[in-house]
């Protein structure tokens, strides 16, 4: 048993796929059967269950997973924790979030201060999320609803109101306020599920007992003011992306409701080891939303523009 062979256990079981673990590695097939074949011999048990070509991991290989994965993430944070202490290269930041268009300053700003510091930046869905910490392929996420998991913490970077957005000539533009009720009917533009706008969206509409009329649903959050400003339906957007958006013929409104709010937070695994990188990509996170103009939920009217469960908060 080897370290070689417990990486290639590690890829086969997580995709529970012998060719997809194959071209992660970039190996031929035939070798990473012989590795698994050997390494199911030396233990005495079958660590997958063989149909035709589907694969599954069973009961001894889930628990052997759970053993590699401890013992491989030791070693990678290991050579990490070495590689950080020697002063052998400047080292690098993952980091995964719904929308990566609120973190370009913050982006910037880092590269900026820190130019030899190899950036990664994955625009990921809150369940790909989990996954891509449980499997230390980044090092933050920034996420927008709670991201929970067992030995997940997270540090609080903004929590803000999430105001509704009409086109400056719909009937609502000159209200202040509006209630859930009287949007019911008025058709909105949204992300897919899973997104954080599509869940408080469909939060707010149970609460009333209704669904949503979604004309537009799609990937990418910051589509949502140009097609409202179209004239294609009304939406929900963070108050933070209000100064940004001045010169875009929207309304702001409040929704006339406690809980329209977002909290938008830093989730590390408290387990792995924190680079002088990634502490300092920290360090400025929290720093940079904390000077944000909208940090907080106001507790007083906006103006109109013309034209968590499983997550401990605290220190990361």
């Amino acid at each position: 048993m080897d370290l070689l062979s417990l990486r290639y256990f590690r890829a086969v079981a997580r995709r529970e796929h012998i060719s997809r673990a194959a071209e992660e590695l970039r190996v031929a097939q035939p070798s990473v059967s012989r590795t698994i074949a050997r390494l199911e011999a030396e233990l005495g048990v079958p660590l997958f269950d063989r149909h035709g070509r589907a694969i599954r991991l069973n009961r001894y290989g889930a628990a052997f997973l759970t053993r590699v994965e401890r013992a491989l993430d030791e070693l990678d944070d290991a050579r990490r924790e070495m590689a950080d202490a020697a002063g052998l290269d400047d080292g690098g930041v993952a980091v995964a979030a719904e929308t990566l268009l609120p973190l370009t300053e913050l982006l910037a700003g880092y590269r900026a201060a820190h130019p030899g510091v190899t950036v990664r930046c994955f625009q990921s869905t809150p369940d790909v999320m989990r996954e891509q910490l449980r499997a230390r392929e980044v090092d933050f996420c920034i996420a927008s609803q709670p991201l929970s998991g067992p030995g997940l913490g997270a540090v609080r970077l903004l929590h803000e109101e999430v105001l509704l957005v009409v086109p400056a000539g719909h009937p609502l533009a000159v209200r202040e306020r509006v209630t859930v009720a009287e949007i019911a009917e008025e058709p909105f533009i949204t992300t897919r599920p899973g997104h954080w706008q599509r869940a408080l969206l469909e939060r707010l509409f149970t609460a009333i007992g209704r669904r949503p009329v979604i004309s537009c649903e799609g990937d990418e959050p910051g589509a949502t003011h140009f097609l409202v400003a179209a004239g294609l339906g009304i939406g929900l957007m963070p108050s933070l992306a209000r100064a940004d958006l001045a010169s875009v013929p929207i309304s702001w409104l409040h929704l006339d409701t406690p809980d329209c709010v977002r909290t938008l937070s830093l989730v590390r695994r408290e387990d792995s080891y924190l680079t002088t990188a990634a502490a300092r990509f920290r360090e400025l996170a929290v720093t940079h939303f904390a000077g944000r103009p909208h940090h907080g939920v106001p507790a007083q009217g906006v103006r109109q523009s013309g034209g968590p469960a499983g997550v401990a908060y605290g220190d990361l």
